[in-house]
């Protein structure tokens, strides 16, 4: 029985991998939905009032402004300010629904500064934070994957030259690093992310690889390949990384929860996507102002969306790993 279908077996017997895999999917189709045009389109269009509430805080909230509104304020001789019905009229009119026909006054999870809806802005947050993941993932680990085949098959020169540059990039903090490249090339959108990420995240899927190739380029297999004249780059791709692809795809899972986070820690020090996008990291960005305000539900969708997608990916990693783990065969 083959390797694949061992590890499919495993990974059936596990529960929570199984769940986990099934809420990663969820993820994975809202984005794709989100980038079809499918999910929150209008997630930038002005549906609401300014910091419109929650449904399940519409009527404490319209309480609180139908008592403003009620109260009159007085002066030291306890005479009503006779200007105050009109002014607590007009604030009425700002921040009420029932004098805005135009904009909602309540939405499912409430709204943002302007008006966006919150629900939506996650959903399109989704989006962006899940291709930033698995782009520079994918970027991370094809870079990872053949500086190791080469530094680990051909050894000698090209391993030093490899380590050499190893060293160089695990010399500097990950996230200094990071933060340092992203302040010279500057906030230019989603596509300077995923390279910023995966230009410096490919370190630990070389270490592995390396290790994986020097352990299989003299096993019976490849030499017996050799032997029947197969040339090096077959006995690499086409021989050996068959049989170290499972240690490849998790550490493609990991690096996608590390950058996701990474993509979140940059938006909200202001050196991730522009400002004409949103993801988690935006949307977090600007929630010191709000909840000054008392304003937290936008805090908490991001908040929850992203703890829910990290915490999946990594059971679902953990749960591959422990499947294509050949010591338990």
């Amino acid at each position: 029985m083959s390797l694949w279908r061992l590890a499919w077996q495993r990974f059936r017997r596990d529960p929570v991998g199984v769940a986990s895999a099934v809420v990663v999917l969820v993820f994975t189709l809202v984005a794709a939905g989100s980038a079809a045009g499918w999910l929150a389109r209008d997630w930038s269009e002005e549906v609401a009032v300014s910091y419109a509430a929650p449904h399940f805080l519409r009527n404490e909230v319209r309480e609180e402004q139908r008592e403003a509104a009620s109260s009159l304020p007085r002066n030291d001789y306890g005479i009503a300010d006779p200007l105050a019905a009109e002014l607590a009229e007009i604030r009425s009119r700002l921040t009420d629904a029932a004098a805005t026909d135009a904009k909602a006054g309540a939405l499912a999870f409430g709204a943002d500064k302007w008006g966006r809806d919150v629900l939506k802005k996650a959903i399109k947050g989704t989006e962006t934070s899940l291709l930033v993941g698995f782009a520079a993932a994918a970027l991370a680990t094809l870079l990872g994957t053949l500086f190791g085949a080469f530094a680990g098959y051909y050894g000698r020169w090209v391993d030093d030259f490899f380590n050499w540059l190893y060293s160089v990039f695990t010399s500097i903090p990950y996230l200094l690093l990071v933060l340092a490249v992203a302040a010279v090339l500057g906030q230019k959108g989603i596509l300077t992310v995923i390279l910023i990420l995966g230009l410096t995240g490919w370190t630990g899927i070389f270490r592995l690889v390396r290790a994986e190739y020097l352990k299989h380029r003299v096993r019976e297999y490849v030499l017996a390949a050799d032997a029947v004249g197969a040339s090096d780059l077959r006995r690499m791709f086409a021989h050996i990384l068959p049989n170290v692809s499972h240690v490849v795809l998790v550490q493609l899972s990991l690096h996608v929860v590390l950058f996701i986070k990474s993509e979140v820690i940059l938006s909200f020090l202001g050196f991730g996507v522009g400002v004409d996008t949103v993801s988690w990291g935006s949307m977090l960005a600007e929630a010191p102002s709000e909840l000054i305000l008392g304003m937290w539900w936008q805090i908490a969708a991001a908040t929850i969306a992203m703890a829910l997608a990290v915490t999946a990916f990594g059971l679902f990693t953990d749960a591959v790993r422990d499947a294509l783990d050949p010591r338990l065969q």
